[in-house]
């Protein structure tokens, strides 16, 4: 089931309002939500299934998607992974009463933009769906200004890493390790003072775990640049990042 809370005014008075996807299946919730977000300025249409969602997104892609983590049918988690696989660039907020997913919503796997627990106050909500859209924004203008060949910029508002222009789709903490190596090109750092950057929570992890992460940058870099290594391996101490290449 979905319904659209939209605007009747003649559309050819002012451009159509943003539009934002409420997945959510407690209707009390929804309705509340979308009542919030009509009052802000934004169109909402409400979707209470998981199953649905994909053909709601497709049938008018949102400027953003908020998402509730138990839903029937699709659950949030699968949702977010299918929705990142089709556009990498949509701004999802997701929704949980699950502290425990906290890491993951935050996109250390999935790509999340944000999240919001529950319990929550709609203005809440709404400012950080604003906020969310203006990093989606930023990112749009810096696409827009960084198609010379051979850049790879940063965008730190919206988290996302450009090569010629391209966004690479890196998580969080693939994000900060990139982040961390391109302020200091050139400078070699071992694993253990990559880990400290990667989690300021300090928590226990593996070299393993190190290695695969930069694997996985690399691999997402060299979709891009297949004849560039801008990461360099250093046998037996840790990593560095190579400008010259980039010449």
């Amino acid at each position: 089931m979905s319904d659209v809370h939209a605007d009747t005014s003649d559309a050819r008075a002012e451009p159509q309002k943003p539009l934002i996807l409420v997945v959510e299946d407690e209707p009390k919730i929804a309705s509340l939500l979308c009542d919030y977000l009509d009052g802000s300025g934004y169109r909402t249409r409400h979707v209470d299934d998981g199953n649905a969602v994909i053909a709601a997104v497709n049938d008018e892609t949102p400027a953003l998607v908020l998402l509730d983590l138990m839903l029937p049918g699709t659950d949030g988690l699968t949702l977010c992974r299918q929705l990142r696989a089709e556009d990498n660039l949509l701004p999802i907020v997701m929704l949980t009463a699950r502290v425990e997913e906290v890491d993951r919503l935050l996109g250390l796997e999935l790509g999340a933009d944000d999240y919001i627990c529950k319990p929550f106050s709609p203005r809440e909500v709404v400012a950080r769906i604003k906020a969310v859209l203006r990093r989606s924004q930023a990112l749009d203008q810096t696409l827009s200004q960084t198609s010379d060949k051979g850049q790879l910029v940063l965008n730190e508002e919206g988290w996302q890493a450009l090569a010629d222009g391209s966004d690479l789709g890196l998580t969080a903490v693939e994000f900060q390790l990139l982040k961390v190596m391109m302020q200091s090109p050139g400078r070699i750092f071992s694993r253990d003072q990559l880990m400290d950057h990667m989690y300021r929570d300090h928590r226990i992890v593996s070299e393993r775990t190190v290695d695969s992460h930069v694997k996985k940058l690399r691999r997402k870099i060299a979709n891009v640049w297949p004849e560039r290594d801008v990461i360099r391996s250093i046998y037996g101490v840790g990593y560095k990042f190579e400008p010259d290449v980039l010449d």
